[in-house]
């Protein structure tokens, strides 16, 4: 839109150079040190177009002067250069790049500088900005001062002047004295060997006694071999890492410009652990701790990486979510896929060397990937009653499987599952998943069992036994009747296990809404807790269920149940089922409830009073 002339009152933009600077420090950048980065990166923007402006330009050189002993800071390029009109242009406006695009070609893709900010950002450590350039097309050279009020000046150098300068820029810079530590020389070295130890251009650090240390170093991650990695790769996977990778895994995604490596973490990560992705733009760092680069699947691996297609943020910490790094992290994903399945397929004892750390993340893979899980499925291993097993040896040795949805119900069944027969642990991470998988997978049968069928399933006693077995049934299930418990006698090995506790979803549900009321007892939240399960009870009862309980299954085999079935003290038979009880919710590893730990501690006094009672009629008769 044109205002027309004429319009009333109409004025330009103010543009508040510190209101600027300060949301660039608060907003943009995550610390005043990236200066230096955006330094590196208009030198090497300046470089390579001072190359295409002349093929016969010398190699391009960054060269960085700490400030220190009352110096400045001087930050020299041999790049392109500025004339009086450019330095106005690019060094002096905000918002307005596209003259700066021209000048730079900065739009291409293999150029950096896209934002028009990079010397704004050296507002953020010093006051005033020197820019002396003497451009390579001949034009005099110029001296730019720009002060953090607003104001700038140009002037243009006599003959004389230009002539003692060589073609680039040079930067000056006062630190002021509250940030003057980012501008010294041990702070400064760090930065430049952090940002921009890879660039395509030297990088030199001049010391007090005028020699130059060269920080930029060969990017050793570009260009690997896809068979045994090279020792300077390993070096700089143990470096990254802190231990020697497992692995490197050669990534390379053509279409974005993106290639390096990942290392295969030869420990297991913690849960919720980053995956910290090491990733360059043009050689020169955008991140070292990038997320969601890789697959959420791939948190075994940490990546080192140069693109040059992918669209960095304004910050430049971080990259756009766009198509292209969509396909980016696709074709990432599927290179670490393929590494895996090449192990598997051809170097197996670093495919059981991987498995051994991470089988976690195989797992969570195979969970959603047909090719991979017929491949990797026979190696993985699972939990069952019958010892850790591979899914190869559960298949060749059993017919058909089964398995518990959790741990705990595994736990309470684990025992009394015949050999023969065993029932999978499908309670960790993936492993239900992948175990309901395997009939169209493996063509191998699985099915789901709960611990009350597998309780069901028992031998009941023989049937001239069977009004005893019932007698001990009632008995037992009258003592307990203060904590729910119905009791049942089955026959199953091994006889020394007395008794079993099963306890269904819902009980554990119903015993976890009760601890927690009772913690919350007087407040809110335990009316809410109150309510909540009065009104569960109340549906149960409309929709005709029974009451969930928990269920105690004496072994009718065992000879300690045996002489319970016989015993006419009923005070010693209540303690005692009562002590079996509690024995079992602990070993099917059900923690006790208030109610529990009442009984248990009433059934312990008896005990102890009994036994001491009983003691002392036999001290008295040999008295």
């Amino acid at each position: 839109m044109r205002f027309e002339s004429g319009a009333p009152d109409v004025r330009p933009f103010q543009v508040d150079l510190r209101g600027v600077v300060d949301l660039l420090s608060r907003h943009i950048y995550s610390s005043p040190q990236v200066f230096l980065r955006e330094l590196l990166q208009n030198g090497r923007d300046a470089i390579r177009a001072r190359r295409d402006l002349d093929g016969g330009a010398p190699a391009g050189m960054l060269e960085i002067e700490p400030a220190a002993s009352g110096r400045p800071f001087r930050f020299r390029d041999n790049g392109v250069g500025l004339t009086a009109e450019e330095a106005a242009e690019l060094l002096s406006t905000v918002g307005r790049s596209s003259k700066r695009d021209d000048l730079l070609q900065a739009r291409r893709a293999d150029y950096l500088g896209q934002f028009g900010i990079g010397l704004l950002s050296c507002f953020m450590v010093a006051d005033r900005i020197v820019v002396r350039s003497r451009s390579a097309k001949g034009a005099p050279a110029i001296e730019w001062i720009g002060d953090a009020s607003g104001q700038f000046g140009i002037r243009e150098l006599d003959p004389e002047e230009t002539a003692r300068m060589a073609v680039g820029t040079e930067i000056v810079l006062e630190p002021r004295p509250d940030d003057a530590a980012l501008l010294a020389p041990d702070r400064v070295r760090a930065l430049a060997t952090r940002f921009g130890q890879y660039l395509p251009v030297s990088v030199a650090i001049r010391n007090d006694d005028a020699t130059l240390d060269t920080v930029t170093r060969t990017p050793v991650f570009l260009g690997a071999a896809a068979d045994e990695p090279s020792d300077e790769l390993l070096a700089l996977g143990t470096e990254l890492l802190g231990r020697r990778p497992l692995d490197v895994i050669p990534l390379s995604v053509p279409g974005t410009g993106t290639e390096g490596v990942a290392f295969v973490l030869p420990f297991a990560p913690p849960p919720g652990a980053r995956q910290a992705s090491t990733v360059h733009l043009g050689r020169m760092l955008v991140s070292e701790h990038l997320d969601g680069l890789l697959p959420d699947w791939a948190f075994f691996a940490r990546c080192v990486l140069d693109t040059t297609g992918l669209s960095p943020t304004a910050s430049r910490e971080a990259f756009v979510e766009d198509p292209a790094l969509e396909h980016t992290r696709e074709q990432l994903g599927a290179a670490i896929r393929a590494w895996i399945l090449r192990q598997a397929t051809t170097r197996p004892w670093k495919f059981q060397e991987f498995l051994a750390v991470h089988q976690l993340a195989l797992k969570a893979m195979a969970a959603h990937d047909d090719e991979l899980a017929r491949t990797v499925l026979p190696w993985l291993t699972v939990e069952t009653s019958a010892g850790d097993m591979t899914i190869a040896d559960l298949t060749r040795r059993h017919d058909a499987a089964r398995y518990a949805e959790t741990v705990d119900e595994f736990r309470q069944v684990a025992a009394i599952v015949p050999s023969d027969a065993p029932v999978v642990n499908g309670g960790y991470a993936y492993d239900a998943a992948l175990l309901r998988r395997l009939p169209e997978l493996l063509d191998f049968p699985v099915s789901r069992v709960t611990a009350s069928e597998l309780l069901d399933e028992l031998t009941p006693p023989p049937l001239a036994e069977r009004a005893r077995a019932v007698a001990l049934e009632e008995r037992a299930t009258a003592a307990l009747a203060e904590v729910g418990c119905s009791v049942s006698a089955r026959g199953f090995a091994p006889a020394e296990l007395s008794a079993l506790c099963v306890v269904d979803p819902e009980v554990v549900r119903r015993i976890e809404r009760d601890s927690a009321r009772e913690v919350a007892s007087g407040g809110i939240w335990g009316d809410v807790l109150g309510d909540v399960s009065a009104l569960i009870e109340e549906r149960r009862r409309e929709d005709g269920r029974e009451a969930a309980t928990v269920r105690l299954c004496l072994n009718w085999t065992s000879p300690l149940v045996a002489r319970l079935a016989a015993l006419g003290d009923d005070l010693v038979f209540d303690r005692t089922v009562k002590l079996l009880y509690v024995q079992a919710l602990l070993a099917s590893h059900r923690p006790l409830t208030a109610a529990d730990r009442r009984m248990l501690t009433s059934a312990m006094n008896d005990m102890v009073t009994l036994s001491v009672g009983i003691a002392g009629d036999l001290e008295g008769e040999q008295a």
